[in-house]
């Protein structure tokens, strides 16, 4: 195993794989000097003497420049570097695709034998033709007044069954999982944040990983139940039922049992069959991102996005203040013109929202980023848009709206790991693929699957990770871990459960920006 990479030929710094001490040489490129000082794994150092002011390159692209003048070999941190990022910024299109690449698909190549990888997994296909992975009950509150209220109904139900919290395999047919989806929203929040929540309860309502759904509402909310039937459209009024908590005579506990019976009854007939991996629409996600993150699994995550593209499939990068710095890589992709102007309408939004409230387009990375070797933004961006591998943009999304376009699509939400999942979710994702360097253990309302870029993670919290890209850096190939990696993801489409769904870790959070009554 080499014991430092060095990313890009254009680059001006490497990457310790294994913790370096100062005094030991290294050869790079037929050039041997030795360290400054120590480097811990994940971090960088210099490859050549940068002066004050000159810019650091990792990944071929700026990360930053320096605060002050540095040596070959000295270790370089986000106390060294200062972010280039400031403010709003002029674009222009130069498409790096042909009009005839993108008709043709030509743009959604995989560089790796896919031959033996299954095109097909099964799922459960819904009355309106859409399609699921999980055949789930959920209790979804109008408001979060009733939480009490539907956190009671689930533990009751799933008594009287004897369906268990977590599992390590989903069945075949019936009822797979009884979920409650508690909230603090639907009532004193105006216009947009108003809004937002409606959509996103709107998208877990309607998601096809739910065989049925209970509404639960209380009466006086802003989220009034039938407004919000309304904003539902054609729904399946015999597995989507809603309860009024204030119009119920006596005990709505024993009101809403009488109704999730029956929905019990419904859905536990529904079987799975055969699905094409073109129905497969997959959320890409990082979080607790270390310096490991763009060498190993986001990287991973491209191949594997690039892939299902290939097979007719669909997949969505949201976190979009994580993509300035690398944004015009994306806006280059954009399959139109018109694709080009909403990216950047996206990513200016998004700036806007920075600036509006005093806050620096910079303000990032985390201190557990910083901790494991990412110095600005601009360094976690270029790490980050890996995962969405190198096929055309073909859909951009406003937050909470589903998605309507197959391919690439971008989504409009941030970058916290709990809002940006669920946003993932509620755009139709069947599944969220998460890569993390440090770690965490929530789902969102859909299997929500870590994969560590590091061997250390999955080694110390193996009931997290549910997949190890560290070995990128110990000797596997890529063309190898692809392939464990997309037979992993089907399975899990199959009914494999993901390790947040055998702990019961599901969870939604939705984004709000605006005033609380």
């Amino acid at each position: 195993m080499a014991k430092f990479l060095k990313i890009n030929v254009a680059d001006n710094v490497a990457v310790a794989i294994e913790p370096l001490k100062a005094g030991e040489y290294v050869n790079v490129e037929g050039v041997e000097f030795a360290l400054k000082n120590d480097i811990p794994a994940g971090h960088k150092f210099l490859l050549t003497d940068l002066k004050e002011g000159e810019n650091v390159i990792k990944y071929g692209y700026p990360i930053g420049h320096l605060r002050e003048d540095h040596k070959q070999g000295e270790f370089i941190n986000d106390v060294n570097i200062k972010t280039n990022l400031a403010g709003l910024l002029d674009y222009s299109y130069s498409p790096v695709f042909t009009a005839e690449d993108v008709a043709t698909m030509a743009d959604a190549k995989v560089d790796y034998d896919a031959e033996d990888i299954p095109t097909s997994f099964k799922g459960y296909r819904r009355k309106n033709g859409e399609i699921g992975i999980r055949n789930e009950l959920w209790i979804v509150p109008t408001v979060g007044c009733v939480d009490g209220i539907v956190n009671q109904l689930c533990q009751r139900l799933k008594a009287e069954v004897g369906l268990p919290d977590g599992v390590e395999h989903y069945g075949t047919s019936g009822v797979e999982r009884i979920v409650a989806f508690p909230h603090n929203y639907g009532c004193s929040q105006l216009s947009g944040d108003h809004e937002n929540t409606r959509k996103v309860l709107r998208d877990l309502v309607l998601h096809p990983n739910a065989g049925a759904v209970l509404v639960v509402g209380l009466g006086c909310e802003n989220n009034q139940p039938d407004k919000f039937k309304e904003l539902l459209g054609d729904y399946d009024e015999t597995r989507i039922r809603f309860m009024v908590s204030q119009k119920v005579e006596g005990d709505e506990v024993e009101e809403g049992m009488k109704i999730l019976r029956e929905l019990y009854a419904i859905a536990s007939k529904d079987e799975r069959v055969d699905i094409p991996l073109s129905e497969l629409r997959v959320g890409l996600k990082c979080g607790g991102s270390d310096g490991f993150s763009g060498i190993t699994a986001n990287p991973l995550l491209g191949v594997f996005s690039d892939f299902i593209v290939s097979q007719g499939g669909t997949t969505v990068l949201t976190e979009v203040p994580e993509m300035f710095g690398a944004e015009t890589i994306l806006m280059n992709r954009c399959a139109t013109p018109e694709l080009f102007d909403e990216t950047v309408e996206l990513i200016n939004d998004f700036k806007n929202y920075f600036l509006s409230h005093g806050e620096p387009v910079g303000e990032n990375p985390s201190p557990g980023n910083k901790a494991g070797g990412i110095s600005t933004l601009e360094e976690k961006a270029l790490g980050c848009t890996q995962k969405c591998g190198k096929s055309a943009v073909r859909g951009v999304l406003p937050y909470g709206e589903r998605l309507q376009h197959k391919g690439l699509n971008l989504l409009s939400a941030p970058g916290n790991d709990l809002v940006a999942s669920t946003a993932l979710a509620s755009s139709g994702c069947h599944i969220v693929l998460f890569t993390t360097g440090r770690g965490t253990p929530f789902g969102t309302f859909v299997p929500t699957m870590k994969v560590s870029t590091n061997s250390n993670l999955a080694k110390n919290k193996p009931t997290w990770i549910d997949f190890n890209a560290g070995v990128l850096v110990e000797g596997q190939s890529m063309a190898e871990v692809f392939r464990n990696f997309a037979k992993k993801v089907i399975a899990v489409a199959n009914g494999e459960a993901a390790w947040n769904e055998r702990k019961n870790y599901q969870e939604i959070a939705i984004f709000k920006t605006g005033v609380t009554l």
